[in-house]
């Protein structure tokens, strides 16, 4: 249960005997080097849960025994080698510090629209090693290469899929058209009611585990992988106007990484023994999922290629500004538009003058302004009294007397 490698841990064999008195754990088969698979039984399972559930953690389904319909012999075949393969998996990612022993869960199922029912062989919670979620397959080669890239259509389907009483806005923004899902934000979509953010791009990252298999046989897997399922885990190009972009939005895949059970025992699951599919090489889980070339690269290139065009129209602003034609200075901002502008031309004067030669302008046309208003005062001043007194009241009573 804890440490399915270690055939010589009497601690926890002695357990699992003292649990199988009380009727809680039973024995579900026996491997070729005799090692047991140990489930628990229906009265194991109701005390696990009322035990765990009110801290948070969710329970795996009950192995139910299964037994042959003419013999009656118990049948328990279906978990040996490849139950040992995913209690393994979950053991090395716990050695290495990477996720907590209740952190882990088997047979998680992930019902898609059509009925059909997605069951992780593992998912991991480790939000204190830089994944927060992760959904593990495990792979001893009994599956086609092909069935394990539907796997990943499913996984992806199922991260698009908006959950039960979504607004009408929203689901009918989805069936407008097939890709419309990809506008509507992952908080809105059914996986992140399930799982926790990934503090990444994309959907929740799917690992794939390949145990009791040759190398080449891993090679060939994952070349049909990376080709018949790119369209699952494959970055896009940014739709932006911006030129020189090499980031890749990574919003709407699904990140998949690749290793095998004998890496993870040989050097540690926190070793440099994860692949990321379009990637070339082998690092760390958490260097593996982070997307080197995605949305934190993408607005720094978009922040210098919007520094770029800043600096591309102010040169070519510089270039049409105008020249005074009297002193040959560039115009200002300011008697740049007043030239230009049609409802302030008519104020503007001389439009082939900068400010300072229209100020003179103005300057001028008010002192001789100026001038004529007091010419025109000089003009307007009457003539000296000559003695004749010709008008005023003065006048009219001597021509009346």
């Amino acid at each position: 249960m804890t440490r399915p490698d270690n055939q010589h841990d009497k601690l926890t064999r002695d357990n699992l005997l003292d649990l199988q008195d009380h009727q809680l754990v039973r024995i579900e088969s026996v491997q070729d080097d005799q090692r047991q698979v140990w489930v628990l039984t229906a009265r194991g399972h109701q005390e696990a849960k009322r035990l765990l559930e009110p801290k948070g953690i969710r329970v795996s389904v009950l192995r139910r025994e299964k037994y042959h319909p003419v013999t009656g012999a118990l049948l328990g075949g279906s978990y040996d080698d490849h139950a040992a393969a995913v209690t393994s998996t979950a053991a090395e990612l716990h050695r290495a510090g990477i996720g907590h022993r209740l952190g882990f869960q088997t047979e998680v199922a992930h019902r898609l629209g059509n009925g059909y029912v997605q069951r992780a062989d593992l998912v991991m919670r480790a939000p204190a090693s830089g994944v927060p979620v992760m959904l593990l397959e495990i792979d001893r080669r009994s599956e086609d290469a092909h069935d394990l890239v539907h796997k990943l259509r499913r996984y992806w389907q199922w991260g698009r899929m908006l959950p039960p009483g979504t607004d009408k806005y929203t689901a009918d923004l989805a069936r407008s058209r097939p890709d419309a899902i990809e506008h509507v934000d992952h908080e809105k979509r059914l996986w992140r009611r399930v799982y926790p953010p990934t503090g990444r791009e994309g959907l929740a990252p799917v690992a794939f585990v390949f145990a009791d298999t040759t190398e080449a046989k891993v090679a060939n897997t994952v070349a049909v992988l990376e080709e018949a399922g790119r369209r699952y885990w494959a970055p896009r190009r940014y739709d932006t106007y911006h030129r020189g972009i090499t980031a890749r939005d990574y919003g709407q895949a699904v990140p998949v990484v690749v290793t095998t059970l004998e890496q993870l025992q040989e050097h540690g699951a926190d070793a440099a023994v994860w692949r990321r599919l379009g990637h070339e090489g082998e690092v760390t889980l958490t260097a593996a999922l982070d997307n080197s070339d995605g949305d934190a690269l993408y607005r720094r290139q978009a922040a210098r290629a919007d520094a770029e065009e800043k600096q591309r129209r102010d040169a070519e602003r510089e270039a049409q500004r105008p020249v005074c034609t009297r002193c040959g200075a560039k115009f200002t901002d300011e008697r740049w538009e007043e030239t230009s502008m049609r409802r302030r031309r008519w104020e503007a004067g001389d439009l082939g003058v900068c400010a300072a030669c229209h100020a003179d302008d103005v300057a001028r046309e008010q002192a001789a302004a100026e001038a004529a208003r007091a010419a025109a005062a000089v003009s307007a001043e009457p003539e000296a009294d000559d003695g004749q007194e010709p008008g005023g009241l003065r006048g009219l009573f001597r021509r009346r007397a």
